[in-house]
This record gives structure tokens, sequence and C-alpha cells, in this order.
């Protein structure tokens, strides 16, 4: 009797780097490595140790810049040729449990994106949400979808065509006038049981949280909050980068089990699209609608803060000075004001500041404050904590004034400036208003530093 032949294992290479491909992106790599392999350098790049890596290709997947790639040996390569053409036409065997979940996640397609909207006017997060979202459609080769509910809201599809939408879901009813919980997250559910998306963004503001987090409950399904990074893996999975413990590392979450991916976004976290006029696409009307009387809370009023004491928005503006707990106490914050009213610009400041009562929380940059893309960032003694630095990193121009050379603000500044604030900006408004001079008023393009 002849003994079986044992299937031949199929051969592991190790990672490696490539060169010069590697972004820093937050230590993706390194946290995803189930056998500490990949260490991180001082500039954010990753060393494999090829002793420890047992070639799993955990890191090579997260990556979102393909910066690690599989390295086969001389005899690994003769190992796999082997493998292959042993294993060749060979059907893969899965268990009825893989079989059920390949069939329900084949079920869900397409992206789309909630369009939030105020009385018939979007917020900007949605538009921004369309260019990311474009992109995750053309990974995945599926249409990308506005989602529009409101009362008397259909001229909104025509902005979603504009922004890249290829479609748009509108549901139009007095019953949606003012964004409620319960309304909203019936006709979402009502949507995703009709037509099974795979990805649903929406943005992390006050109307997003509420409503993304009652639908992921009731779809039975996960949620990743604050996302500052969207990808698309090998198997079709919504990879999503946010700040981890307490902002000190980056984790990608992804939600392979379940459908659809859902995740909400910040706004100024995403590059805005270019608006493209006389773009066109399909609107799909649905008739959900639930009944007034069906629906427990009731709008009495409704009360704009617009008029509100601070009408700042630092989330929109272009140019931002912003101050920590290098400006020492409150008063000194006219120093900011002032290099700000030179630059046509608005007053920020860093959580620290914001806690000591120095400056308003509608003035707080960072993680739990505003997310900013302005185009020039002056950051005036502030250290560069992760958690600020997640809301003001994606800066056209960033320039640092600190003290202390080794502040990890340095690390991401364009222009770094060592030395006492106290000198440096009244040197800077005296340079700004110099050339302002020269050039009979008008207002500089950039400051010279």
């Amino acid at each position: 009797m002849t003994e079986a032949k044992k299937p031949m294992k199929k051969p592991r290479g190790k990672a490696r780097v490539v060169e010069g491909k590697c972004i820093a992106c937050g230590a993706r790599c390194e946290s995803s490595c189930p056998v500490n392999s990949i260490e991180m350098s001082a500039g954010g790049e990753p060393a494999v140790l090829a002793e420890k890596c047992i070639g799993c290709e955990k890191c090579i997947k997260v990556c979102p810049a393909a910066a690690l790639e599989m390295f086969y040996s001389p005899e690994d390569l003769e190992l796999l040729k082997a493998w292959e053409k042993e294993h060749a036409g060979a059907a893969e065997e899965l268990s009825d449990e893989e079989k059920q979940l390949r069939e329900m996640l084949a079920r869900y397609r397409g992206v789309w994106v909630f369009v939030e909207q105020y009385d018939g006017e979007a917020a900007k997060v949605s538009w921004e949400l369309l260019g990311t979202g474009a992109e995750l459609a053309k990974s995945l080769g599926v249409e990308l979808s506005a989602v529009v509910i409101g009362d008397h809201v259909g001229h909104l599809c025509g902005e979603a065509f504009a922004y890249g939408a290829d479609q748009a879901i509108l549901l139009d009813a007095p019953v949606y006038a003012h964004y409620r919980t319960q309304p909203y997250t019936e006709a979402i559910c009502h949507l995703i049981e009709k037509h099974r998306p795979e990805v649903i963004l929406m943005g992390a503001t006050g109307q997003g949280r509420d409503l993304a987090g009652a639908v992921a409950t009731i779809v039975k399904t996960g949620l990743t909050a604050d996302c500052t990074g969207l990808g698309i893996d090998d198997k079709r999975n919504l990879m999503q980068t946010r700040p981890a413990f307490g902002g000190n590392i980056m984790a990608t979450i992804m939600c392979d089990k379940f459908r659809p991916q859902m995740s909400t976004v910040r706004p100024h976290v995403m590059q805005m699209p270019e608006r493209k006029e006389g773009r066109t696409g399909r609107v799909v009307r649905e008739d959900f609608a639930p009944r007034e009387e069906d629906v427990l809370v009731k709008v009495i009023e409704v009360l704009n803060d617009k008029d509100g004491k601070d009408q700042v928005d630092v989330a929109a503006a272009e140019i931002i000075v912003s101050g920590g707990r290098g400006l020492m106490n409150k008063e000194n914050f006219y120093l900011l004001q002032e290099l700000a009213d030179e630059l046509g610009g608005v007053v920020g400041a860093s959580r620290s500041a914001v806690d000591a009562g120095w400056m308003p929380h509608s003035r707080q940059v960072g993680q739990t404050g505003k997310t900013v893309r302005p185009k020039i960032y002056i950051a005036c003694g502030i250290s560069g904590a992760i958690q600020h630095m997640v809301g003001m990193q994606d800066s056209d121009v960033i320039i640092a004034i600190n003290r202390d050379p080794e502040a990890p603000i340095f690390q991401i500044a364009t222009y770094g400036i060592v030395g006492d604030l106290f000198q440096v900006i009244p040197a800077l408004i005296g340079r700004v208003r110099s050339m302002k001079a020269q050039r009979g008023g008008a207002e500089p393009e950039r400051v010279a530093v």
C-alpha cells in the first residue's frame, strides 16, 4: 500500500520596501505586522527585519502607496512554480460559512455619499466626500450615488452631478423638511435594504454622526468615525484610516464581514473636487416617507446661531494664525490678531490654549476641534502634539514659530523659525506692512520669511 503524498505548501516570500514610494502615512505597516518585523525610522519610513518576516502580506495590503512588495529567493521561486503546477486547475475549497459570506458580500454594490443639507443648502463636506467617493467607486468599478433627502431639495441632485455623482437617489417630502433622527434613519435603512450599497460615506458633523450611528446600529454593520484616509484593498474592503489611542497612532480599520461599510469624515479632511458645470446623471426618485404623526419628535422652532458672538469660521479661512501655550496668557493673543488682520486671516488656537480659557472652542484646531486646510497656517508657540497636527497638516504652507528646535511641529512645517515669538511676530507684522506699503496697499500674495 503506497503512502498518500502530502500536499505541497505554498512558499512564502519576505516583505521588502520599494525605494522612493513611502509617503510616511503613519506606520500602518508597522501596526499591521503580527510578528513585529517592521521598524520605523525617525523619518517615518519602514525597515523590514527579514529574519522575523513570515510573509503574511498584511503590511502590503494596508500600504496606500504600494511601498512594500513580496520578495522571493531563487529557491522560493522554484518552489512557487512547482506549487502552482501542482494546484493548476484545482478549485478553491470553501467552507459553507465562507460561501455564505461571499454570497452576501456579492449582493452589495455601489458607493453612496449622503448629502447633508440645511434649508436646501448642502454642507460642503458632502461635496468633498463626492470627490473621495468617486475615487473609491473607480477602484471598485461601480457607480457613485448621492443620497439627497429633504423637502424641495431636487436642485441638489444637479449640484451632486457637478461634483462627480453618477446618479442621485432623491427622497423629497415635507416630513424631511428638518433633520430628525427617526425619519432620516428610516429613510436610509429603507434605501439600504432596497439598493444594497457596499460603501456609505457621511460627514462627521453633528447631523452626520447622529445619523450614521443610528443607521449602523439598525442594519447591524460597522462604522468608523472621523476617518482621515480611505482606500480599497484587493478584496473590495474599505480601508478606513483614523487616529487611535488618543491620536498617537494611525489605525486602519476594515469591516470585512458586514455590509454596507460605513465611514464618517470630518470637513476639510478630503480635497474638494473640481466642479464641472453641465455634467448630468440619473435621478432615482423614491416615494418612501414616514407619516408625520408617527414621528415622535416635532420641530417647534429653528434657532439660527449665525448671529452669535463669535462669527469667525476657522475651518473656512484661507489664512490662519494659531497660538498655543507659548503665548503665555490670553492678553498676548492680540499679537496674533494683529498679524491675522494684516494678512487678511483669522486667529485659531491649540487645545491647550482653549482649555486655558484664552480662546473659545470654536477657534480650536485639531482632532477635537476643527480640521482646517488653509493656504497659509502659522503656528505660534505650538509644540505640535499629534492631535493638533492631524487637524492642520494638509495646509498648503505651514509656518512654525517655536523656541524649541526639537518641537514636533517642525517635522511638518514648510518653513520653521526657531526663536521667541514675541520678537518674531512683531517683525513679521512690520515686514508685511512694509510690503503692503511698497505695493500701494495691495494684499501680499505670500509673506517672505
